[in-house]
C-alpha cells in the first residue's frame, strides 16, 4: 500500500507517517532513515528525494504536529468565548488532549531535540501554536490589577510548564510515575490553584 502511495506522489506523507510510528515505538533517536524507508515501503534512495537525513524527516513531523496543535489551541480558545477565564482553561486542556491523541507528533515537537528555528515554516507554526496560550493569558491578565499582574509571557509559560509536566509525568505512561488521579484532574486542579493565587477565581470554586 505504501509503495502504491509513492507512485501517486504520496511518498513524503508516507515517510512522515512511518516516522511517526517509529517515534512512538522506538523514540526519536531509535531508528534510522533506512528503517523509515522500510516502514513506508520504499528504498532508502527514494527517501533522499525529499529528506537529507533523519532529522529533516522528524522536523517535518514536528511541523505537521505544530500545525495540528495550533488548530486545536485556536479552536479551544475560540476568541475568548464564553469568557477569558474559560478560554484560558480550555487551552490547557487542549494541550493535554493533543499529547494524548498525537503522541508521535508530540515527541517530534518537544522531545526530539529539533529546534523550532530549523526552518522558517517550523518556526512560524510553533510561534502560532504557542502564541494562542499567550494571547489567552494576555486577555485574562487584564482582570488583575496592574501592580499585581505578571507579564503575559510568564503567565502563559507557567501554564505551559504545568501542562507539559502533567503530560510527561502522568499522561504518557512513564515508568514509576503513575498517579492515583486522572491527568485531566491533575491539570485542572493545578491551574485552579494557580489562578486562585492570582485572584482570578473565587477561593471556593
Amino acid at each position: 500500500m505504501a509503495k502504491q502511495g509513492y507512485h501517486h506522489g504520496n511518498l513524503r506523507e508516507a515517510l512522515v507517517l512511518g516516522c511517526l510510528r517509529l517515534i512512538e515505538d522506538k523514540g526519536p533517536t531509535g531508528f534510522s532513515l533506512s528503517e523509515a524507508a522500510r516502514e513506508a515501503g520504499v528504498t532508502p534512495a527514494a527517501v533522499y528525494r525529499h529528506f537529507e537525513g533523519r532529522e529533516d524527516l522528524i522536523a517535518e513531523a514536528a511541523l505537521q504536529g505544530y500545525e495540528i496543535f495550533a488548530d486545536l489551541m485556536e479552536h479551544a480558545y475560540d476568541a475568548g468565548k464564553p469568557s477569558p477565564l474559560a478560554a484560558f482553561e480550555a487551552t490547557g486542556r487542549a494541550y493535554l488532549a493533543f499529547a494524548s491523541r498525537f503522541p508521535g507528533h508530540y515527541v517530534a515537537m518537544f522531545e526530539s531535540g529539533i529546534s523550532i528555528q530549523r526552518t522558517p515554516d517550523l518556526h512560524r507554526a510553533a510561534t502560532r501554536a504557542l502564541g494562542v496560550m499567550e494571547k489567552a493569558a494576555t486577555e485574562l491578565a487584564q482582570q488583575i490589577p496592574p501592580e499585581k499582574r505578571p507579564p503575559p509571557q510568564m503567565f502563559s509559560a507557567h501554564i505551559w510548564a504545568m501542562s507539559h509536566g502533567v503530560v510527561e509525568l502522568f499522561a504518557r505512561g512513564s515508568p514509576g510515575t503513575k498517579s492515583p488521579f486522572p491527568p485531566e484532574d491533575l491539570l485542572e486542579t493545578g491551574i485552579g490553584i494557580y489562578l486562585r493565587g492570582l485572584g482570578l477565581i473565587a477561593p471556593d470554586r
